[in-house]
């Protein structure tokens, strides 16, 4: 059953996140890339093996053609 919540609240906003998560990964889990933005505004596909890739969309090209590689990403070191 569905649980309401009001839009304004944390409990949704906690909701919300953990749903995307979710999402997130059970795409990768598929075997599908996920795009998104990070935190430095950089583009990037992230794939199943973890592996994370700075990328370059490229308009009017078609579906699965419309971004080039530029690098990937490395984990920094803590």
């Amino acid at each position: 059953m569905a649980v309401a919540y009001d839009f304004g609240s944390v409990q949704f906003d906690d909701a919300v996140r953990a749903a995307g998560r979710r999402a997130f990964a059970e795409t990768l889990a598929a075997g599908l890339p996920v795009f998104f933005i990070d935190a430095d505004g950089l583009n990037v596909m992230e794939r199943g093996d973890g592996r994370r890739f700075e990328i370059r969309w490229l308009p009017g090209a078609p579906s699965g053609e419309n971004y080039e590689v530029i690098r990937e990403l490395t984990a920094h070191a803590a």
